[in-house]
């Protein structure tokens, strides 16, 4: 059994130090795809897994378009070497839309397998990946008007990749507020937000119904005197060990139903670090395409609400 673990741009190091200290040993490295021998392990660092790999040989553009339909109808392309003839054997395939998505919006749930050529006559396809995106890259109809930063995106993503978002009436709290991407985000899904940040909010995201901003230290803030929340979300700028205390404080209070955190690195990537938030049981931990030097830990309740 193979394995194909694919980077995203500028983070193929991550990735591989990753597999390295899972264990996993790298059979062949094609740009920022990684495959490797064994069963699929849970990787941060790859924005998508290739499962089951298939590696075959191929004459012709036709009779490789003929192989990868004979497998299944749709496919994502990756190709960082052939371009040409990958583009042309793709062409022969179905169309796959790419439009973007228009929050909020689950992740498509059709099948996408994902493909590249290792060599002009040898084929390299898995029929079954981890994400729902070619390459794991997804696209959104942006809000160019509303949002006080860019950061909103990484959220979208987030809770597009779950499937679930905050709704009307739940109670939302957002540490490290400032100036008010995420708070924006959940007060226009209709949710009650907390905002928590000693600097304020931007002034159209403070007047937006719904929010109340706390100018205290989000680190400081006791759970007793917030009382039960459906969502606990952080974007905050600190070093992984002292986020990772903060949300089991929170988790040890009970009173948090879901969380979505940005877990950031400054300088060397914390790898331990991840892998303890990891070993959350049912976390999340995922590199998402909006992500910078980051990662977005998500856990959910069974469910929602």
């Amino acid at each position: 059994m193979t394995t194909a673990y694919l980077a995203a741009e500028g983070f193929a190091d991550q990735l591989q130090e990753e597999l390295r200290r899972a264990g996993t040993a790298v059979i062949r490295r094609h740009e920022w795809l990684f495959v490797c021998e064994g069963p699929a392990l849970a990787a941060a660092w790859a924005t998508n897994i290739w499962h089951d790999c298939h590696e075959l040989p191929v004459a012709s553009i036709g009779s490789a378009a003929q192989a990868l339909r004979d497998l299944q109808r749709n496919w994502a392309m990756y190709a960082p070497l052939h371009h040409r003839r990958a583009n042309l054997i793709q062409e022969r395939l179905p169309h796959v839309s790419a439009k973007p998505i228009v929050f909020p919006a689950a992740a498509p749930t059709a099948p996408l397998g994902s493909w590249t050529l290792l060599a002009p006559d040898q084929l390299l396809a898995a029929r079954r990946c981890s994400s729902p995106f070619a390459n794991g890259e997804v696209a959104f109809v942006e809000d160019r008007s509303g949002p006080p930063n860019r950061a909103y995106l990484k959220l979208w993503e987030a809770l597009a990749r779950l499937g679930r978002w905050p709704g009307p009436g739940e109670r939302c709290l957002d540490l490290g507020a400032s100036p008010g991407g995420w708070t924006y985000v959940l007060a226009k899904l209709g949710a009650n937000v907390i905002a928590v940040d000693k600097a304020p909010l931007d002034p159209k995201v403070a007047a937006m119904a719904g929010v109340e901003w706390r100018g205290e230290s989000a680190f400081a803030l006791e759970p007793a005197t917030v009382g039960p929340v459906d969502w606990l979300f952080s974007d905050i700028a600190c070093y992984p060990a002292r986020l990772l205390r903060l949300v089991e404080k929170w988790r040890a209070s009970g009173s948090v139903k879901n969380f979505v955190c940005t877990i950031k690195f400054q300088g060397a990537t914390d790898h331990d670090a991840s892998a303890a938030f990891a070993a959350i049981p049912r976390a999340q931990v995922q590199h998402l395409h909006h992500n910078k030097h980051e990662l977005t830990f998500a856990l959910m309740s069974s469910r929602a609400g």
